[in-house]
């Protein structure tokens, strides 16, 4: 009897358990990614994904709990279940997809762009050819940079035959700022976020190649999918997927999901 009783606590122990995370939906966040995610002055989460994950949580009655990841490890993070999905500015890819991974819908069109400094004398992509160039890890740009049919003929021009990875853009801009690389390969809207922060940093009108952010889930997890993608599109019609757009400066004609 007494092993029946613990066994029925434990079912019980772990029906509420299971409840409470009901309640709870943990974003994964890249916290170096202003203007989707980030800390801001008084320490707290913001940005375009975090304010907008935080309405879709309203809208499904959970509370958003904000998860910092390494964005190189994110999808291990995302199996070993420490978050519920990955939500930071993170480009929609084919090999996501084979895996198994649940991917919503895109929300936002992105460009990969070459951010450098006014005295390095770089002004298309062909002058990136014997020049220190870095990238974060983890990222698309990364990936394309080491894809055939990518940027991997253009990588293999750089200093070294490869670009430099580092942990974040935050690292890699301040390391253009130093001098110590000559070019970052990066996502458009935070080499424009960075390149208000820094004099003297220019984004080359050349882009490097197009692509569009979505959120990714667990394999299995079709259904949390559709609920957020429901609250979502709640958001685009009531106006707020454009007022937080503009609020942190993204280009209306990027937020795709006005043109539906």
């Amino acid at each position: 009897m007494k092993k029946i009783a613990a066994l029925a606590l434990a079912l019980v122990m772990l029906m509420t358990a299971s409840l409470a995370l009901a309640d709870e939906f943990r974003m994964g966040i890249d916290p170096e990614y202003k203007p989707f995610s980030y800390l801001d002055d008084n320490g707290d989460y913001a940005g375009f994904d975090v304010e907008m994950c935080k309405a879709v949580c309203d809208l499904m009655g959970v509370d958003q709990v904000i998860v910092p990841v390494n964005w190189d490890t994110k999808l291990i993070s995302l199996d070993n279940n420490e978050h519920d999905c990955i939500w930071s500015g993170m480009t929609i890819m084919q090999t996501m997809k084979d895996a198994g991974y649940v991917l919503s819908f895109p929300y936002y069109d992105n460009t990969q762009v070459v951010l450098t400094r006014e005295d390095t004398g770089i002004k298309t992509p062909a002058d990136l050819a014997g020049k220190v160039v870095a990238v974060q890890l983890g990222t698309s740009g990364e990936t394309m940079l080491a894809d055939e049919d990518g940027q991997l003929a253009l990588a293999k021009t750089f200093q070294g035959g490869a670009p430099v990875t580092m942990e974040n853009f935050t690292v890699c801009a301040t390391e253009l700022a130093a001098g110590a690389v000559d070019a970052v390969v990066i996502d458009k809207p935070v080499a424009e976020d960075q390149a208000k922060k820094f004099p003297g940093f220019v984004i080359l009108e050349e882009s490097l190649g197009s692509e569009q952010y979505g959120i990714c889930f667990r394999k299995g997890d079709e259904e949390l999918c559709k609920k957020v993608e429901e609250a979502f599109m709640k958001l685009v019609e009531d106006g707020t997927y454009l007022a937080l757009g503009q609020k942190y400066g993204l280009d209306e004609n990027f937020l795709c999901l006005l043109k539906k």
